[in-house]
């Protein structure tokens, strides 16, 4: 029966099945292996042939541990995460915690830049995803209700995405077509000049006049919205503190 009829996670299938030999490959090795295969060539560099072939094996040999494709990027996706380093438990400061996971998410998918090519309807329940759920909950447990939890959170999650795909976007572009942020915005300025000289665009024009964030680093850029993120987490927080000007 196909995986997307039986609904089974790859972490609700035993590793080991039944009696026999030793199996002469762990899912870890082979994940590993297709993390670093993602990591030099991409996402769909990563096949079964491709990492049958780094381990010194036949490809059809892995399917006894990784049943399909969807088990192996699930697998991928959850091994990464052990790159975040969060502590065992909150710090009991939920903005502190809340920017821990934000930054140390953006820096694992700047390392791993495959991770935006994964379109999954449903997020993974391996280990890894399943502590930083917890920390992520637990920093946030300050007497609000659970859907408000995941809503807050939820937020927090789409605008690391969000940023961080745009900035991978922005690598690919400039590695494979020397265009970079600044350059783009040279070759565009005569069109932008044509465009404010109608008087048709007031705001964008505010944009191109007045607005630092163009001009920040990617870094700085990040770093500025999600400060505005927490303090629109802030104001949703029993008692909290009025957003910063």
């Amino acid at each position: 029966m196909a995986r997307a009829e039986r609904q089974v996670s790859i972490w609700s299938i035993p590793e080991r099945q039944g009696r026999g030999p030793s199996p002469a490959y762990s899912r870890a090795q082979i994940t590993e292996a297709a993390v670093r295969i993602a990591d030099a060539d991409g996402l769909e560099a990563a096949s079964m042939r491709r990492i049958a072939a780094e381990l010194g094996t036949g490809a059809m040999s892995l399917y006894r541990y990784v049943p399909s494709r969807d088990d192996l990027l699930d697998l991928m996706a959850d091994h990464v995460l052990l790159e975040a380093g969060l502590p065992e438990r909150p710090s009991g400061d939920w903005r502190a915690d809340l920017r821990l996971i934000a930054e140390s998410t953006r820096e694992m998918w700047l390392r791993h830049p495959w991770l935006a090519d994964l379109h999954r309807p449903t997020a993974t329940l391996g280990p890894n995803r399943l502590r930083l759920l917890e920390f992520a909950f637990g920093a946030l447990d300050v007497g609000i209700p659970i859907d408000e939890m995941v809503t807050l959170l939820d937020m927090l999650t789409g605008y690391v995405e969000r940023v961080v795909r745009g900035e991978i976007e922005w690598r690919r572009e400039m590695r494979e077509h020397g265009m970079t942020p600044e350059r783009w915005m040279m070759q565009s300025a005569p069109y932008v000049r044509t465009l404010m000289e109608t008087g048709r665009y007031p705001m964008f024009e505010r944009i191109v006049k007045d607005a630092r964030i163009p001009h920040m680093t990617s870094e700085e850029q990040f770093r500025y919205g999600l400060e505005r993120v927490l303090d629109c987490i802030a104001g949703a927080l029993p008692d909290a503190p009025r957003p910063r000007a």
